[in-house]
């Protein structure tokens, strides 16, 4: 069954709202085994809601509309909807009743006129209830087969309707044995793209018929692999093998799969060792500790951290040399290493991580650029450090330091 989904309001189209809605329906969808093949946001004009509707209705016969069924001026959808489909707009009793009884419980009454409006539905359709909110559900459908179903813009009250309400209902249309749409990943970080397309394209013939993604992020590149249509053993067997592979072709890139962060793995990692971390970070500017105190149960293992932005800081919170600075630089692999050996003496841990660059937009050299980057890893005896120079502007700078440490130890680690 293919769907497409009309995501309605202009604040999408203006960049002032994310639209969280087509997400959770692309999603939902996927997993009932529903394709949702098309996703179109518009403004919240007449004439555009009915152009993307009536486009969408052509091309599969069944749409899902968000947003547009409040009691404002600009919620148009409902209106148009029921026009495209020549029906007049009626009052639901058993609506306007629910609307009365929500409007006095909350103190709201006498009721505003303009709420009354939500009551109104397109004759002959079937109200999709609502306990999350005043605007219905509607579930429109003419004799042709075409269906319309629209749903309130408020996310939560939004997914309330999609999982209760119309993927059941979606799934009875749905013909022979249950299909479903499902997707792996697998996660990696450290190597570029192309680097990862070198090895793992030879194999992408014999992962059919699943489907490959190459998802780069500043985090790094995801790889996601789906199943199209299949039957959800067959679906979940070929998903575990395909991974598998993946996971043996890019190995030590590999920090592990679907929702896993990098910053959980190492305090796993660390964790299983009965050990402890510390940081002392510059240019990160406490984002590394944040990454680790976002992990619930992080205290087990994370004792703390240094924020050593100047260089007298680093003098006296983390013992790096005066004279490592003045003949090195602030930014260099004697200072990292030496960020990161003080952090682990101020806290006594067995772990710790420094970190020190130029994050821009000013600060670089020919011989530092911006967004060179020093890193700095040590566990027990062991140690490492490396220099990267990193793209993109301030925030994703920081953002890749921060995960290109948390990686560094990792595979230290590893043994990797």
């Amino acid at each position: 069954m293919n769907v497409e989904l009309v995501t309605v309001g202009t604040e999408l189209l203006l960049g002032f709202t994310v639209d969280t809605n087509g997400a959770e329906v692309g999603r939902a969808c996927a997993a009932a085994g529903i394709r949702l093949v098309r996703r179109t946001a518009v403004s919240d004009v007449p004439a555009d809601i009915r152009a993307a509707v009536a486009e969408a209705l052509d091309r599969t016969g069944i749409v899902i509309t968000t947003g547009g069924l409040g009691p404002t001026q600009d919620d148009a959808t409902k209106a148009v909807v029921a026009d495209l489909f020549g029906r007049p707009l009626v009052t639901d009793p058993d609506v306007a009743q629910s609307l009365e009884e929500r409007a006095r419980r909350m103190g709201r009454w006498p009721m505003a006129a303009s709420n009354r409006t939500q009551a109104e539905v397109p004759a002959g359709a079937t109200v999709l209830p609502n306990p999350r909110g005043t605007a219905p559900g509607i579930w429109l459908e003419d004799p042709a087969g075409r269906i319309a179903i629209l749903l309130p813009g408020v996310p939560r009250e939004m997914r309330g309707l999609l999982h209760e309400e119309v993927l059941p209902r979606l799934g009875q249309r749905v013909a022979g044995a249950a299909r479903v749409v499902r997707s792996r990943t697998v996660r990696t970080t450290g190597v570029a793209e192309s680097t990862i397309a070198d090895r793992v394209g030879p194999l992408e013939p014999d992962l059919a018929p699943l489907t490959l993604a190459y998802l780069p992020s500043v985090d790094g590149v995801d790889l996601r692999l789906t199943a199209w249509d299949l039957a959800a053993g067959d679906a979940d067997a070929r998903l575990a093998a395909g991974a598998g592979r993946l996971r043996d072709a890019i190995a030590e890139h590999c920090y592990g799969e679907d929702e896993a962060d990098l910053a959980a793995v190492v305090l796993e990692m660390l964790r299983a060792r009965g050990a402890t971390l510390a940081v002392g970070e510059s240019c990160t500017g406490g984002l590394l500790g944040a990454r680790l105190t976002a992990v619930p149960g992080a205290s087990a293992v994370f004792l703390g951290g240094e924020v050593a932005y100047a260089d007298a800081v680093k003098i006296d919170r983390l013992a790096v040399p005066a004279e490592l600075l003045a003949a090195h630089g602030a930014v260099s692999e004697p200072v990292a290493r030496a960020m990161a050996a003080g952090a682990r003496t101020a806290f006594g841990t067995a772990a710790a991580l420094g970190v020190t660059g130029i994050a821009g937009p000013a600060g670089g050299t020919p011989e530092k650029p911006v967004g060179t980057v020093w890193l700095a890893a040590q566990w027990g005896d062991a140690a490492r450090a490396v220099r990267v120079v990193f793209g993109g502007d301030r925030d994703e700078i920081r953002a890749r330091a921060a995960q290109g440490a948390l990686n560094l130890l990792r595979r230290l680690l590893a043994g990797a």
